[in-house]
C-alpha cells in the first residue's frame, strides 16, 4: 500500500513544482489538474483491491478519476504549444458529455456492482458504461489530433517540448488501456488491472524528461531550492540523530547526571545551528549547479558588455566583441547583427560565424518583424498569428532562435537600423523569461552605442569625400589658374604689342590734326576746324586709352614706373577742363573750375596726373545727363593738396562700390550708358595716385551723382624751391 502511495505521489509532485512557479498561467493550471485526477486514479485503483469492502466507490471513483483526466488533458491540448482555436459549440459540447459521464460513473446505471475473482475485483459494467467506452477514446483521440495540430503549428524548441509530452502520453494510455480497459470488458481478464496504475510512471518520467530537456515548465527554481533544503535538513538531522546517540550511549555508561546531559544536548543543537549554514550553502551550490549549469550572472553580462561599448569605436570591432560576449555569456551557438545600409556603406553582416553566410528573405524579414509590434522576439514562443508563423519560418529557415529588433523609438512599427539575430542554446534548452529581459536592456542599450557610431561614420566618411571632392577642385582650379594665367599672358603682350603698334600712328594723327586747326595747311572754316576739334579730341582720348593699357601691361611685368617732375597742378587741371569744354557742351552740359590764384608746385609725374585728371572728369561727362552740372575743384590746404570732380549724375549702386576700382569692372548703370568703356580708368587712376603716395577720393549715390578725387600729402611731394 505504501508503495502505491508513493506512486500517486510522484504522479502530482511535477505538477505541484509547475503551478508553484506558475499560478496564474491557464496550461500550468490544467496540467495541474490533469496531473491530482491522474494521481487520484493510481490511488483509487490501488485501494479497489486493497479495500474490498468499498470496492464500489473506489471503482466509482476511478472512472470519475480517468474521465475528468481526459478532460483537463484534451484542454490542456488546446493551450500548449499554442493556443488552438476550437468551435464554442464543439467545446459546450464535450464539456456537456463530460459532466454527464462523470455524474453517471457514481450511479449504478454505470457500475452496479463489483465481484470478486481469485482475490481480483472485477467491475460489472451497467447498463450505461458503453457511454464510457465511446466518451474514452473520443476525447483521447481527439486529444492526440489537438497535439498533432500544436506540432504542426510550433517551431524550435516547441516541438521537441509536443513530441516528449505526446510520447509520455502515448505511452502511458496504451498501457492503461489495455491493462483496465481492452482485458476487462473485451477478453474478461482482470488480473493485470491492479498494476495499470505503474503506468503513469511512464507518464511522470517522460514529463520530468521534457521539464529537464526541453524546458516544457521552467521549475528549476522550485526544485532547486527544494532538493537544497531537503539536502540540508536530512544531513542535520542525520549528523545530529548519530551524534545524539553515540553520546546518549556514552552518557548512560558513564552514569552523567541529568544537568550535564541537558548541557550536552544544548551543545550539540547550537552546533548543528551553526553548521546549518554552510551545509545549506554546499547543497544550494550542488543544485545550482545540476539545475541552473546554463545560468549567468546578467549584471556581469550588461557590465562587460558596457565596457565593450566605451572602449570601441570602430563598428566591425564592437559588434564582433558584443556578439561573442553574448554568445559566451548566454552560451548561444552563435550571434549576429545585419546593420541596414547608410549612405556610404551597404548592408552589414557581423558577428559570430554561422553556416549561412547570409541571410536568406531578409525583405521578407523586414515586412513581417514591425507587424509583430515586439522589440523581441523569439521562435515558437506561445500564441502565434499568421503574420508569425510565417516570420518563424523565415527565422528557422536561417537558424535563428531570436531575433531582436535594433530600434531606437518606442514605436515598435518601425523598420530601425537592423538586428540581432541568436542562433539556439548549446544547451538546447529555450531562452527564459530573465534572457529576453536581458537582451532588450542590452539591445537598447546597442541601438544608442550602434547610432552615435552610425553617426561618427557619417561624418568621418563625409570628411573624407569632402576633402577628396576639395584636392579634385583644387587641381582643376590650379589647372584652370594657369590656363587664365598663360592667357592673361598672351592677353598682355597682345595688348602691350597693340599699343605699341597704334600709339605711333595715333601720334601722327593727332600731330597733324592739330597743325591743320592752328592754320598750318592753309586757311578753315569755323565748320571744318570745330569738326577737326571732335577727331583731335578723340584721337587724344584714344591715345590716352593706350597709355592706360600700356600701363596696365607695364604693371603686370612690373616696369610701371613713376617719372615725377615739378608740376603746377592748376595749368594741368585747366589744360585738362578746357579740352573737354567742347565735348560738354555738345551735351548741354555746364562744367565749371575756378583755378587758384596761388598754388604750391609739386613733384608729380605729370602726364599720368594728366590721365587721371582727364579720366574723372571725362567720366562726369559721359554719365550725367543732359543739363547736368560739373564741378572741378583744386584747393590746398596746410598739409594736403585735393582736387574733385563733383557731377549729378548717374551715380554707382551702393552694392557695386566696393568692386569699382578693379581692373575691367564696371558697374552695371555705368555698362549700359555707356558700352564701349574698358574699365581701366579707374583701375590705373588708383595705381597712380598710390604709387605717387596719395589717395583716392570718392563718394556717390544711386542716381544723385558722384565725386571721384585725389589727394596728395604736400610734405612729401612739395618742391624745395616752391613758387607761387
Amino acid at each position: 500500500m505504501l508503495l502505491q502511495l508513493l506512486l500517486s505521489i510522484t504522479v502530482i509532485i511535477p505538477a505541484i513544482l509547475v503551478l508553484s512557479n506558475h499560478r496564474t498561467a491557464s496550461k500550468e493550471i490544467l496540467f495541474f489538474l490533469l496531473s491530482v485526477f491522474l494521481s487520484l486514479w493510481v490511488f483509487s485503483n490501488f485501494l479497489i483491491d486493497y479495500d474490498i469492502n468499498r470496492s464500489l466507490l473506489w471503482a466509482r471513483t476511478t472512472f470519475f478519476a480517468v474521465v475528468l483526466a481526459c478532460y483537463f488533458f484534451f484542454e490542456f491540448t488546446l493551450h500548449f504549444p499554442i493556443k488552438i482555436a476550437m468551435k464554442k459549440y464543439s467545446k459546450t459540447i464535450l464539456r456537456t458529455l463530460t459532466i454527464l459521464v462523470a455524474v453517471l460513473t457514481y450511479t449504478p446505471l454505470f457500475i452496479p456492482e463489483t465481484t470478486v475473482d481469485n482475490n481480483v475485483v472485477v467491475v460489472v459494467p451497467g447498463v450505461m458504461y458503453g457511454v464510457f467506452l465511446v466518451f474514452y477514446p473520443a476525447i483521447i483521440f481527439i486529444s492526440l489530433y489537438n497535439l498533432w495540430k500544436g506540432h504542426k503549428l510550433a517551431s524550435g524548441s516547441d516541438k521537441s517540448r509536443v513530441t516528449a509530452v505526446t510520447l509520455a502520453i502515448i505511452a502511458m494510455t496504451s498501457v492503461t488501456s489495455t491493462t483496465n480497459l481492452i482485458l476487462p470488458v473485451f477478453f474478461d481478464y482482470n488480473t493485470l488491472a491492479p498494476f495499470g496504475g505503474y503506468a503513469t510512471i511512464l507518464f511522470t518520467c517522460g514529463i520530468a524528461y521534457s521539464i529537464m530537456k526541453h524546458k516544457l515548465f521552467d521549475v528549476r527554481g522550485v526544485a532547486a531550492r527544494t532538493l537544497a533544503y531537503a539536502g540540508s535538513i536530512g544531513v542535520i538531522v542525520g549528523v545530529y540523530t548519530a551524534v545524539a546517540t553515540l553520546t546518549s550511549d556514552f552518557i548512560t555508561s558513564q552514569e552523567i547526571d541529568e544537568t550535564a546531559q541537558k548541557i550536552v544536548f544544548i551543545v550539540f543543537i547550537g552546533i548543528s545551528a551553526v553548521l546549518s549554514s554552510p551545509i545549506k550553502s554546499f547543497f544550494d551550490k550542488v543544485t545550482s549547479e545540476l539545475f541552473f549549469r546554463n545560468a549567468y550572472d546578467p549584471q556581469a553580462l550588461i557590465d562587460e558588455l558596457n565596457k565593450t561599448l566605451v572602449n570601441t569605436v570602430d563598428i566591425e570591432s564592437l559588434l564582433t566583441k558584443c556578439a561573442l560576449v553574448i554568445q559566451e555569456n548566454i552560451k548561444t551557438n552563435y550571434c549576429t547583427f545585419y546593420i541596414r545600409k547608410t549612405s556610404y556603406f551597404p548592408d552589414r553582416i557581423i558577428g559570430a560565424h554561422r553556416r549561412h553566410p547570409e541571410i536568406e528573405h531578409l525583405d521578407r524579414l523586414d515586412v513581417l518583424a514591425p507587424k509583430t509590434n515586439k522589440k523581441i522576439y523569439t521562435v515558437g514562443f506561445g500564441t502565434k498569428s499568421s503574420e508569425e508563423n510565417e516570420l518563424d519560418k523565415v527565422l528557422i529557415s536561417n537558424e535563428f532562435e531570436v531575433m531582436a529588433r535594433l530600434i531606437s523609438t518606442l514605436d515598435n512599427q518601425t523598420r530601425g537600423i537592423g538586428y540581432i539575430f541568436i542562433g539556439s542554446k548549446r544547451s538546447g534548452t529555450p531562452f527564459s523569461k530573465q534572457d529576453m529581459k536581458v537582451l532588450e536592456i542590452i539591445t537598447n542599450e546597442l541601438v544608442i552605442a550602434i547610432e552615435n557610431i552610425l553617426r561618427f561614420e557619417e561624418i568621418e566618411k563625409f570628411n573624407e569625400t569632402l576633402q577628396k571632392k576639395i584636392d579634385d577642385a583644387t587641381r582643376e582650379l590650379r589647372k584652370s589658374n594657369e590656363k587664365l594665367k598663360a592667357l592673361d599672358e598672351a592677353k598682355d603682350e597682345f595688348v602691350s604689342m597693340a599699343s605699341h603698334q597704334l600709339r605711333t600712328p595715333l601720334t601722327s594723327i593727332k600731330g597733324y590734326l592739330s597743325m591743320v586747326i592752328e592754320g598750318d595747311a592753309g586757311k578753315i572754316t569755323p565748320t571744318q576746324k570745330d569738326m577737326l576739334g571732335q577727331a583731335f579730341f578723340s584721337s587724344q582720348r584714344m591715345v590716352y586709352l593706350i597709355s592706360d593699357l600700356l600701363n596696365v601691361s607695364r604693371l603686370k611685368t612690373g616696369k610701371f614706373l613713376i617719372e615725377p617732375v615739378p608740376v603746377c597742378l592748376p595749368d594741368v587741371v585747366q589744360s585738362e577742363v578746357e579740352q573737354l569744354r567742347d565735348g560738354a557742351k555738345s551735351k548741354d552740359l555746364t562744367i565749371s573750375y575756378a583755378k587758384p590764384e596761388t598754388f604750391s608746385r609739386m613733384m608729380l609725374d605729370e602726364m599720368k596726373i594728366r590721365q587721371v585728371i582727364m579720366n574723372f572728369t571725362d567720366n562726369a561727362i559721359y554719365y550725367t545727363p543732359s543739363g547736368g552740372v560739373i564741378q572741378v575743384d583744386l584747393k590746398e590746404t596746410k598739409k594736403s593738396v585735393e582736387f574733385t570732380v563733383t557731377d549729378n549724375g548717374i551715380g554707382v549702386p551702393k552694392a557695386q562700390q566696393h568692386k569699382l576700382f578693379a581692373k575691367f569692372y564696371r558697374a552695371e548703370n555705368a555698362r549700359k550708358t555707356r558700352p564701349d568703356g574698358t574699365g581701366l580708368g579707374l583701375f590705373m587712376a588708383k595705381k597712380v595716385i598710390i604709387a605717387q603716395g596719395g589717395s583716392i577720393i570718392f563718394k556717390s549715390k544711386e542716381g544723385k551723382g558722384s565725386t571721384f578725387g585725389f589727394s596728395f600729402p604736400k610734405e612729401k611731394l612739395l618742391v624745395d624751391d616752391e613758387s607761387k
